[in-house]
C-alpha cells in the first residue's frame, strides 16, 4: 500500500521513481516472474517481466477472510451441480437455443451421459472471483462476480510477487506494512489435487496430459505446476487438440492413449472459448470426455461454471436444494452474490431487458464465455439488448448488477505500457480444489489467493490493462 504522501513524492521526483520501478522489475527478473514476449509466444529465448503492480493494494480483512471462508462449500456447490443433470437441463435450457457454444459442450454432456460415466474420480480446480462493492455509506461487501471451473489462471509465475511488494514498501521507508505482505503457496496446493487424482488413477507409468493452445504466451506459468508434478515422479504430457485428434485412441476399456501413452489425468488449460474449437477439435474434446482418464474439468463440471448456472443460483430456494439440512452453508454462499437477472425468453426475461435498457449504467452484461475482456457496460449494453431483445440469442446473456468497487492509485508496470500514476480496482480470486472418487470427497480445501488488478478509465469503466498485485490487509 501505498500513501498519498508516498506517492506525491515519487510523482515530485522522477528519478526516484524510475530508479525504484528498475528495482522491481530486475527483482521480478530475478525470480522468474516472467512471461514469454507477444513477439515470440513460443519461444523461450525472449521473455519480460510478468505485469505486476508497483504497490501492492489495500484489502479489508473482514471481506477478505469472508472470501477464504465460503470457498469450501463452493467446490462442493459445483461438485454437487456437477453430478445433477436435471438442474443442469433446466438451468441451460434457454441458453443451449442462444448459444451456439453452450449447446456444443451441452451436446458432448448428453453423449457422454448417455454411454454412461465409468470414472468416478473427479478432480476440480477453480477460482471463484470477488470484488468489494463500496456503498455511499462506507459499507463494504464482497460480491461474487463469477465462478471459474476451466483453465483457472492467476498462479504460478506471479506465485514469487511478495517478495517484490516487501522490497518496494521498504524502500520507501513502509517498513511495518511490508510485513503484512503474505507468501502463498497456491501452486504446490493446486498441483496437489491434480497429483492426488493421478495417484487414484492407480497407473504409475500413465500421465498427466496438459492440453494447451498453439500459441503458449503462458507456457511458463504452466510450467510451474509441471515442475510441482516432475518433484512427485508424476509424467507430464503437453498437446493440442490437433494432436489428440491425430494420435489419441481408446482401448476396449476406455484407456486414453496418446503417442503411446496411457492419460491419467487430462488437464484443460485451453477449450474454454469457441474460437478454440474447429471441428476436429470438437471430436477431440469428445475423445477425451468419453475416455477413463480423469478430467480437470470434466465437462459437467466445465458446465457448472457457466455464467447462466450463477444466475440460475441466485434464485430463491435453489441453493438449499444443494444444502438442504446446511442454512449457514447457504448464508455464506448468498450473501457474496450481487444481484443476478435472467434474459431467458418470456415476462422474466422482459421486464429484465426494459429494466437495463432504462438503466445501462446500473447493469453489466455478461455472455457465457470464459477468459476476459468479454461484458458490455453502459451503452454496449443498449446496443446489444436492442439487437438480440426479441430473439432467442438473448437467452445467451445474463444481467448482474454493477459492482461498485473500491478505487485507489497505482502505478502499473507492463511492457510498453507508459508509467503513470493510474486509478486501480481489483478483483480477489479465491482458488480452490477438490478430489472426489465415488461418494467420497477425498480433498477439498481453498488452495490460496490471487490478487489481479485493472485499469479505471476516465467513464469508471474497467479497462483491459489488468496486472497481478498483492493484498496488504487492513
Amino acid at each position: 500500500m501505498a500513501t498519498k504522501a508516498v506517492l506525491q513524492q515519487l510523482m515530485a521526483n522522477p528519478d526516484r521513481l524510475h530508479s525504484l520501478v528498475d528495482e522491481a522489475k530486475d527483482l521480478a527478473l530475478l525470480h522468474g516472474i516472467v512471461f514469454r514476449t507477444h513477439e515470440t509466444p513460443n519461444s523461450s529465448e525472449a521473455v519480460t517481466y510478468a505485469p505486476f503492480t508497483l504497490f501492492p493494494s489495500p484489502v479489508p480483512k473482514a471481506v477478505f477472510l469472508q472470501a477464504l471462508a465460503v470457498q469450501t462449500h463452493f467446490n462442493t456447490l459445483v461438485d454437487k451441480i456437477s453430478q445433477d443433470p436435471d438442474f443442469l437441463e433446466e438451468a441451460l435450457a434457454g441458453t443451449l437455443h442462444g448459444d451456439d457454444f453452450t449447446a456444443r459442450l451441452f451436446d458432448i454432456y448428453r453423449k457422454v451421459q448417455q454411454e454412461g460415466q465409468n470414472q468416478s474420480i473427479v478432480v476440480g480446480l477453480n477460482r471463484s472471483d470477488y470484488m468489494v462493492d463500496q456503498r455511499e455509506d462506507g459499507i463494504s461487501s464482497m460480491k461474487q462476480i463469477e465462478i471459474n471451473t476451466i483453465a483457472v489462471g492467476g498462479f504460478g509465475v506471479s506465485d514469487r510477487l511478495p517478495v517484490v511488494h516487501r522490497h518496494v514498501l521498504k524502500s520507501v521507508g513502509l517498513l511495518e506494512e511490508s510485513k503484512c505482505i503474505q507468501d502463498t503457496n497456491r501452486t504446490p496446493r493446486m498441483s496437489a489435487a491434480l497429483a492426488k487424482a493421478w495417484e487414484l488413477y492407480g497407473r504409475q507409468k500413465a500421465v498427466i496430459l496438459f492440453l494447451v493452445e498453439d500459441v503458449q504466451i503462458s507456457k511458463l506459468t504452466h510450467c510451474a505446476v509441471e515442475k510441482e508434478l516432475w518433484t512427485r515422479n508424476i509424467p507430464v504430457l503437453r498437446r493440442r487438440f490437433e494432436d489428440v485428434f491425430r494420435k489419441g485412441s481408446l482401448d476396449g476399456d476406455k484407456r486414453l492413449f496418446i503417442d503411446g501413452l496411457e492419460v491419467a489425468v487430462v488437464y484443460y488449460r485451453y477449450g474454454y472459448m469457441p474460437d478454440h474449437y474447429t471441428g476436429q477439435n470438437w471430436d477431440a474434446r469428445l475423445l477425451m470426455e468419453r475416455s477413463l482418464a480423469v478430467k480437470c474439468p470434466d465437462i459437467s463440471t466445465h458446465l457448472a461454471g457457466t455464467k447462466k448456472v450463477q444466475q440460475v443460483l441466485a434464485r430463491p430456494g435453489i441453493l438449499e436444494k444443494f444444502f438442504s439440512e446446511q442454512p449457514q452453508v447457504v448464508e455464506q454462499i448468498r450473501a457474496t452474490f450481487a444481484g443476478l437477472y435472467t434474459l431467458d425468453m418470456g415476462p422474466e426475461g422482459d421486464q429484465t431487458v426494459a429494466m437495463a435498457l432504462a438503466n445501462p449504467d446500473e447493469f453489466v452484461l455478461k455472455p457465457q464465455r470464459e477468459g476476459g475482456g468479454n461484458n458490455y457496460f453502459g451503452e454496449d449494453i443498449v446496443r446489444v439488448l436492442q439487437e438480440v431483445k426479441s430473439d432467442e440469442r438473448r437467452a445467451a446473456y445474463i444481467l448482474m448488477d454493477k459492482i461498485r468497487p473500491r478505487t485507489q492509485q497505482n502505478f502499473l508496470l507492463k511492457r510498453g505500457l507508459p508509467l503513470k500514476l493510474t486509478s486501480i480496482c481489483y478483483e480477489v480470486g479465491v482458488l480452490g480444489a477438490y478430489v472426489r472418487r465415488g461418494r467420497e470427497m477425498v480433498l477439498n480445501e481453498v488452495a490460496g489467493h490471487v490478487l489481479r488488478t485493472m485499469s479505471i478509465n476516465d467513464s469508471g469503466i474497467i479497462d483491459r490493462v489488468t496486472v497481478f498485485d498483492n493484498p496488504l490487509i487492513i
